[in-house]
């Protein structure tokens, strides 16, 4: 029984990629662009910025240097996690195979953002051929869902307390066949030996660290969950402290199972029925999920997204996330300024930057969903003449008084005409980076939904809560279906952005991506023209202050310079909110024959290398 899926649109070969001639490097770059976009286009159609349980985060910092390397490097949002993933490279892993070891962890020690009950997107560039492979392992609603899921018998939407948690919210979850699916063709080491590290951390135990203590601390649903609140509080209900050793003897097991009998053993079976059992069965919010959705789950392949700026080329994912194509185009939008002769964090740095999110925004919300179900004009977004035209709505001196999706052509297929519906995306999520010694890349972005998912407990780890990133509402006021509608088996829209940015010359320069819900978009796109704009190595521009668009509306990040920077972009017609961003950007780059690591410093992250 297959466990994946490939889609008819065969994943575009990248020897092109190594282009050279610096002169002629966007020309080429605007023809690969137009190749992968073509081939993404070609595949046949089949609210709140989070909760009251937001993720902790920590006050950013500065004075973090990027760390060096010569042979290989790993960067997580989890000290142990990197450390796994580098014992992985030293024993002639892939960094596929580090991926895997590193994600097993991270179910273990950051149940809060990611792991093995809840979904993500891989990229993966192959350091001898060029070739770029992108694995997704979205979640996918249980068949029985429908366009009303978080509606009320009477009509009316759901209270979001009475969908964010529980059963109803949670989805089919696609991490561990994707991450099978990729090993299959860029593994080097033995499935079973890459789960050993966390089977071993799951049965001898792990310190809580401040972040996983302050995320139990702050969650007002975890505890309504029996198994959640036994794990993660102590017996007079107190959240576990920082230091404490937490065991798992239950995800030993499952991670036991999936390492024996691949993943399987999680689909099919008795765990496939628990799990279902405890989305059925949950006493306040039951959900729909059965064992036959869990065993009609598929992985898949999908064409990369690649689109030059200025004499670089940036690759991203497809489909249904929108993190790909709404980079691509706000760096696309921002090419005609000269952000090199502007100040990182200056107000009109922040301020053509913000303008140009609104108008990538405004697309992506309007036409992006799951290409399964929906005709996403990709090649019309990612048109240079498009994004030429949409970039003159930019005006250096004023914010834009009102912003909307542009105008292209749907495909003949399209059951409707979609309407923009602003993401529910949760900012719970993990990302990692790795680049092995022969120069494969890793880039993938994973996620359980807000913190703890749904907080559904079951075998040790903890379950999504990914369906609520559909449009909980489906449909206008006056009738007109929303593009991320929810459906039977359909997969909602992400903006998970795992990304590469190859170099004029060709080379891979660095691979990123973050967590952050509906905000890691701006968050990636910040760190790129960091880099490229503004000639800082992958840790400095990591360590920029954020600054993000929520509902049309400028967010700067708390405790920065950014701060006073707010009463100059009212004055330009901006609406602007001072708030914590917690970002969690992991990057490594390479120049002059070194691996350059960065990690996020506003959570516990960690780059290593050889």
């Amino acid at each position: 029984m297959r466990l994946f899926a490939t889609q008819r649109s065969p994943v575009p070969q990248f020897p092109t990629v190594r282009f050279k001639a610096p002169a002629g490097t966007r020309k080429v770059a605007l023809a690969l662009a137009a190749a992968l976009t073509l081939a993404a286009c070609g595949t046949p159609p089949g609210s709140s910025p989070g909760n009251a349980a937001d993720e902790a985060g920590f006050a950013p910092s500065g004075a973090r240097q990027a760390v060096t390397a010569k042979r290989h490097m790993v960067a997580s949002a989890n000290p142990i996690a990197s450390r796994v993933g580098r014992d992985i490279l030293r024993k002639g892993g892939s960094a596929l195979d580090a991926a895997i070891a590193m994600q097993a962890v991270l179910t273990l020690v950051e149940p809060q953002s990611s792991g093995i009950g809840g979904g993500g997107f891989l990229l993966h560039f192959d350091g001898k051929s060029g070739q770029i492979d992108s694995y997704e392992g979205r979640e996918a609603a249980p068949r029985a869902a429908k366009e009303t899921l978080f509606m009320t018998p009477d009509g009316k939407p759901m209270a979001q307390d009475r969908y964010r948690a529980g059963g109803i919210s949670a989805a089919v979850p696609g991490s561990l066949p994707m991450l099978a699916h990729a090993h299959r063709r860029h593994g080097r080491l033995a499935w079973p030996d890459l789960f050993q590290p966390a089977i071993e951390l799951a049965e001898r135990g792990f310190e809580v660290s401040p972040r996983l203590h302050a995320s139990i601390a702050r969650d007002p649903y975890l505890r309504e969950h029996p198994a959640a609140r036994a794990y993660f509080f102590t017996a007079d209900g107190a959240p576990k402290p920082v230091g404490s050793v937490l065991k798992n003897p239950d995800l030993a097991v499952t991670l036991k199972a999936v390492a024996a009998d691949g993943i399987r053993a999680l689909y099919f079976g008795p765990i496939a029925k628990d799990i279902a059992d405890a989305v059925r069965n949950d006493t306040r919010r039951p959900g729909l999920m059965t064992a036959g959705d869990l065993a009609a789950y598929r992985a898949k392949v999908r064409p990369p997204l690649c689109g030059p700026y200025r004499d670089w080329l940036i690759c991203g994912f497809a489909p249904p996330t929108s993190g790909g194509i709404a980079t691509i185009m706000t760096l696309a939008l921002l090419e005609r300024f000269d952000l090199g002769r502007l100040a990182p964090s200056s107000v009109e740095a922040v301020h053509l930057i913000s303008e140009a999110t609104k108008l990538a925004n405004a697309d992506r919300l309007y036409y992006v969903a799951d290409p399964d179900f929906v005709n996403v004009p990709v090649s019309g977004l990612l048109d240079r003449g498009y994004l030429g035209r949409r970039s003159r709505l930019i005006d250096r001196t004023k914010a834009m008084a009102k912003v909307g999706p542009g105008s292209i052509p749907m495909l003949a297929r399209s059951a409707a005409p979609p309407t923009a519906a602003e993401d529910a995306e949760q900012p719970s999520t993990t990302h990692l980076s790795v680049v092995d010694s022969q120069g494969n890349t890793v880039a993938m972005t994973s996620s359980v939904g807000g913190a703890f998912g749904s907080r559904i407990f079951v075998r040790g780890f903890i379950m999504n809560n990914h369906a609520t990133d559909f449009s909980p509402v489906p449909r206008t006021k006056a009738g007109r279906p929303k593009v991320n509608r929810p459906g039977g088996g359909k997969r909602p829209r992400s903006s998970q952005s795992p990304t590469f940015v190859f170099a004029p010359d060709g080379r891979l320069a660095f691979a990123l991506g973050s967590p952050g819900g509906n905000r890691i978009i701006a968050f990636v796109v910040k760190t790129v023209i960091g880099v490229i704009d503004w000639k800082l190595d992958i840790q400095a521009a990591i360590n920029l202050p954020n600054h993000t668009v929520r509902r049309r509306q400028i967010e700067l990040e708390k405790g920065t310079a950014l701060e006073a920077i707010a009463p100059k972009l009212r004055a330009l017609g901006h609406k602007v909110r001072i708030r914590r961003l917690t970002s969690g950007i992991q990057g490594i780059a390479r120049k002059d024959g070194l691996l350059i690591g960065g990690a996020d410093t506003r959570r516990e992250g960690l780059a290593l290398g050889d």
